[in-house]
């Protein structure tokens, strides 16, 4: 049986233009991709600043958001640069330091098993393990010396990096100063006025769940750093672990621990690593410290602070995570969790209102009509 549509050339027209139109916007889009994750991470920023700016421009007697602004960047850079000078200096000399032992570890091992040596002797294979042992110590060499070719090399995009950060706190800057006026001028251009308290409303609680969520994963993760730095001291007071390594393991588990589940076992597993090449012993220590404060932090520090959870499932958390750090790396694993969260808000608020829609009579069926 044929069927016979038939469609008319305005019709055709408007629907290839549709099609085309579409097909332009996401072309757009994927081309200012870029783009569009500096302005996200400076929007992001901004919301989770905002609370601190409007807190100190209340304290300044002349009120002013730009000073306030100000004050929060010096304070935030200042951190920042002490965290790098003090971090950067202790991991490359531990890294120097594991590569120019490499060749030492090598011969001690050689010489120490004699039943090794013996079995070399007995199959004639101490030319070939000759040559593995050299070809091992030259590639040790080659990489201490690769150390500042690489980082050479790499000039290139560290100073894209630079110029990248610095366009995400210029556009926060503002975002932050102007921020309020915008928003102000948004909720005025709206004649519905039900309409819009309801949409402030809903942008009410997406502000509440980011910043309520960054404060605070902030403080949970300071605890994790903080108690993590202690330890480390500890291992060096006891044990021979450099004590310079105590204030690089608190930056290092502070920021890993920002990216939800994973992260602070990555930060974990790196500086047992790093403390590993002084004791071996220590490491270990380490490594069951962290395992038994993971399950205090589970259990009761990360439940206490955040008692305002996002209400999200276990399962939701875990992909918005790992479409964060896909899309967008580290700083996505971060920002997945809350932005997941407003996704909710938003979801919920429109099958909220869609079912008031449906249930709500019609004129006549009301009574009285």
């Amino acid at each position: 049986m044929k069927m016979h549509i038939d469609i008319d050339t305005k019709t055709f027209i408007r629907f290839w233009l549709v099609v085309i139109g579409f097909g332009l916007v996401g072309l757009a889009i994927f081309k200012a991709w870029p783009a569009l994750i500096i302005v996200g991470a400076s929007l992001f920023l901004a919301i989770a600043l905002n609370p601190s700016v409007s807190r100190i421009a209340k304290l300044l007697p002349s009120k002013s958001r730009i000073l306030s602004t100000a004050l929060s960047y010096v304070a935030v850079l200042s951190v920042l640069g002490v965290v790098i000078f003090l971090v950067v200096p202790p991991i490359v000399e531990q890294t120097v330091k594991f590569v120019q032992t490499v060749p030492s570890m090598v011969d001690s091992v050689t010489n120490q098993y004699s039943g090794v040596k013996e079995f070399v002797n007995n199959y004639n294979l101490q030319p070939q393990v000759d040559e593995f042992v050299n070809t091992l110590k030259g590639s040790a060499t080659q990489f201490a010396a690769g150390i500042g070719t690489g980082l050479i090399t790499t000039l290139g995009s560290i100073a894209s990096i630079i110029s990248t950060t610095i366009i995400v706190l210029v556009l926060t800057f503002l975002m932050l100063v102007e921020g309020p006026a915008w928003v102000k001028k948004l909720w005025e251009l709206y004649k519905d006025q039900p309409r819009m308290e309801r949409h402030r409303a809903t942008v009410s609680k997406m502000y509440t769940v980011v910043t309520g969520y960054v404060g605070g994963q902030l403080t949970v993760s300071a605890i994790d750093g903080l108690l993590a730095g202690v330890v480390v001291f500890i291992l060096s007071l006891t044990m021979g672990v450099p004590a310079n390594l105590a204030i690089p393991t608190v930056a290092i588990m502070f920021v890993m621990s920002l990216i939800p589940f994973f992260g602070s076992i990555i930060g974990a597993a790196f500086m047992s690593l790093v403390i590993a090449i002084n004791n071996p012993t220590a490491a270990l220590i380490f490594i069951v410290y962290f395992l038994v404060y993971q399950q205090v932090e589970a259990n009761f520090i990360s439940p206490k602070i955040q008692s305002k959870r996002l209400d999200l499932s276990p399962l939701v958390i875990l992909i918005a995570i790992v479409v964060g750090i896909v899309l967008f790396g580290i700083i996505g694993g971060i920002i997945s969790i809350p932005i997941a969260g407003c996704l909710k808000i938003l979801l919920d608020n429109y099958f909220a209102n869609k079912h008031d829609k449906d249930t709500e009579p019609a004129i006549e069926d009301v009574p009285g009509n």
